[in-house]
């Protein structure tokens, strides 16, 4: 027998409107949606708390955080993905892209480690069962990184691939155009001199130019047969978004200035947020504020970025600017919609029942209960 669950007075968030209601579950799947309250046996009361689908995040760095909690203490692999797992269900994510950055720059030599390791737990644990949220993989290629084109090769037609971003983190440009803000960074960050720190920015601008388009068409070339959702990365202007839309890229994942943001929303090239700038009202980097973006209406989906915990308090931080629906839709339908998963992210009958229940409080939106597919996890 299929088994059943009911979520019954219940404040619905569907993709039109809210419904105070109950959702009935049968095996993974969403079956019915009703208005008003069920009395049938074992129905389980929500107390009137919200309930919307579950979270999908394009964009998570959260298993490096674990990898490395400390700046110098590396933690062992396998746990770290358990407790990056952990947090993003209990946080009411249940289809996550891990973001794992592949090229390396010379400042974060064991990001590629972390890579690599990464996709070797992901893909030993995919299917059985014990990991709470659904991951996949999200490739981030450093376009400078001499090493990004040899990684990449490797894992181009993984089949747990979902997105694939490039990035350009070379100073003076996107999200590090402030040099001098960039060369403090880096000081803290490595303990070099600032003479080391400056002759390693001098070698990095040089090798920008005659590096970054070559390894962009490289990599273009590679994924064409796999025909996934691709990104450019910290954009900054009108026509680097033009271009990028030129080449097929139609997501534009994170954007450092209102210019970059207004072009993408003008010309329909979809548009991620990161969900701490909202929670802590601004970027920590002095780029453009997410909550800006929204008000002028160029924010499609808002990412975790860091902190998979943020989402759901971002969403409803958003609820004035666009309505409830719509800023919940930019955790859930709008992020699966991104992916080409048509099978989530929505209150439906049919789809996948991922779920969370969310309780406010002192002005704060509270995970109370998380499903994925059915099945509690959180």
């Amino acid at each position: 027998m299929t088994p059943e669950t009911i979520l019954t007075n219940a404040r619905i968030i569907l993709p039109d409107g809210v419904m105070d209601g109950t959702v009935v579950l049968r095996g993974r799947l969403i079956a019915e949606i009703q208005p008003g309250r069920s009395h049938a046996p074992g129905a389980q009361d929500c107390e009137g708390d919200d309930l919307i689908p579950g979270l999908v995040d394009v964009h998570t760095d959260n298993l490096e955080r674990q990898v490395q909690p400390r700046a110098n203490a590396r933690w062992p692999s396998r746990s770290a993905f358990l407790a990056h797992d952990a947090q993003c269900a209990a946080a009411g994510v249940t289809t996550v892209l891990d973001a794992l950055c592949i090229g390396d720059l010379g400042f974060d030599q064991e990001r590629d480690q972390t890579f690599l390791d990464g996709v070797r737990d992901l893909t030993e644990m995919h299917g059985t069962g014990l990991m709470k949220s659904e991951h996949l993989l999200h490739l981030r290629c450093e376009l400078p990184g001499e090493d990004m084109p040899r990684i990449l090769d490797t894992v181009a037609d993984h089949p747990l691939v979902a997105m694939l971003s490039m990035m350009d983190h070379s100073p003076g440009v996107g999200q590090y155009r402030d040099i001098s803000r960039y060369i403090k960074m880096r000081v803290r960050q490595t303990n070099w001199s600032e003479a080391e720190v400056m002759a390693r920015i001098a070698a990095l601008r040089e090798k920008r130019e005659r590096v970054v388009p070559k390894h962009r068409q490289w990599v273009l070339d590679r994924v064409a047969h796999r025909d996934l959702p691709l990104a450019s990365h910290d954009d900054e202007s009108a026509t680097q978004i033009a271009d990028h839309a030129a080449l097929g890229i139609r997501i534009s994942e994170f954007p450092v200035t209102m210019e970059a943001a207004e072009a993408a929303r003008d010309m329909g090239v979809a548009v991620i947020g990161g969900a701490p700038n909202i929670v802590r009202g601004g970027s920590h980097s002095g780029n453009v504020s997410v909550m800006e973006v929204v008000r002028a209406g160029a924010m499609d989906t808002i990412a975790s970025d860091y902190v998979p915990a943020a989402m759901i308090e971002a969403a409803y931080a958003c609820e004035e600017a666009m309505g409830l629906a719509p800023a919940i839709a930019t955790i859930t339908a709008n992020p699966a919609r991104m992916c080409r998963m048509d099978d989530r992210g929505r209150i439906a009958p049919g789809l996948r029942a991922d779920l969370v229940q969310i309780k406010h409080h002192a002005g704060l939106p509270f995970v109370r209960r998380v499903w994925r597919e059915g099945g509690r996890i959180a």
